[in-house]
């Protein structure tokens, strides 16, 4: 599918989104959700004239990622660590970002129903990115398809549905990054993960802030100590608490090319 450049309204928030990032020229349909949304693309430097295939790495909550016109509260600066990082040889990706359903956002990144926020919608959400938008981003771009080169990734309820998508679709996924995941809006996680565990060289990166708030850094905590207990390799599973640290797009930010390189490790050139 054609893709055209990412810009902004006008009177709007200038746009920072590098020459790399566009839009997909037509919002996609959601089997089972009744809507559409709009996916953001980064493909790197290289991309045009290379000939080379590359890995995938799927992102929710596209608005935040690229462009601080759309960001709710600033950008993860994707599109700028991912140019430095293919610039000094270290990693290149391309990276599919989903922008979230706005008032849906709770339920869409949610696999399990909840009093407060309602019927959990996740399960179509992430049927959509499997079965619908993975399959046209390998036709239509040049991707490295299979597991070992595909990534999932996003904070908050997005760090919530990514570890939910890995061990869902472990046939799709090899790598999540987990960040921030607020796990108090869906406590069967919890039996979820321990019931359906990973494949042994699955990576997870799990990251939370000091400062996060509520049951976040305990829940994050329990989590990492059930994966552990499950007999996932330690080599394969990152938890990092950072002190101080709140639930911001300025921490998932500074941390994304540490996560990203650690992820792809069998892909960077040192």
């Amino acid at each position: 599918m054609p893709a055209m450049a990412a810009d902004t309204a006008p009177g709007a928030r200038p746009s920072t989104a590098l020459p790399g990032v566009t839009l997909l020229a037509s919002e996609l349909g959601m089997p089972g959700l009744d809507r559409k949304r709009q996916v953001r693309l980064y493909l790197p430097p290289g991309y045009a004239t290379s000939g080379k295939r590359y890995p995938v790495l799927y992102m929710h909550d596209a608005q935040n990622l690229f462009d601080n016109a759309t960001a709710y509260a600033g950008e993860w600066k994707v599109d700028e660590t991912m140019d430095a990082l293919s610039k000094s040889g270290q990693l290149e990706l391309i990276v599919v970002g989903i922008d979230n359903g706005q008032d849906k956002r709770m339920t869409e990144l949610n696999a399990w129903s909840s009093e407060r926020f309602g019927p959990g919608e996740g399960e179509k959400y992430m049927d959509f990115i499997v079965k619908v938008l993975k399959p046209m981003i390998d036709k239509d771009y040049r991707t490295l398809p299979d597991r070992a080169n595909t990534a999932i990734m996003g904070s908050s309820m997005g760090g919530l549905i990514s570890h939910y998508a890995i061990n869902q679709y472990p046939q799709v996924f090899s790598k999540a990054g987990v960040f921030s995941p607020a796990y108090w809006t869906a406590k069967p996680v919890f039996d979820f993960v321990k019931a359906k565990q990973l494949p042994k060289d699955a990576r997870v990166f799990m990251l939370m802030g000091g400062e996060e708030g509520g049951s976040m850094v305990g829940d994050a905590l329990s989590m990492a100590d059930l994966i552990a207990k499950t007999g996932h390799p330690a080599d394969n599973l990152v938890y990092k608490i950072v002190p101080g640290a709140q639930h911001n797009e300025g921490f998932w930010s500074a941390e994304f090319r540490e996560a990203v390189l650690w992820m792809f490790a069998a892909n960077t050139k040192r």
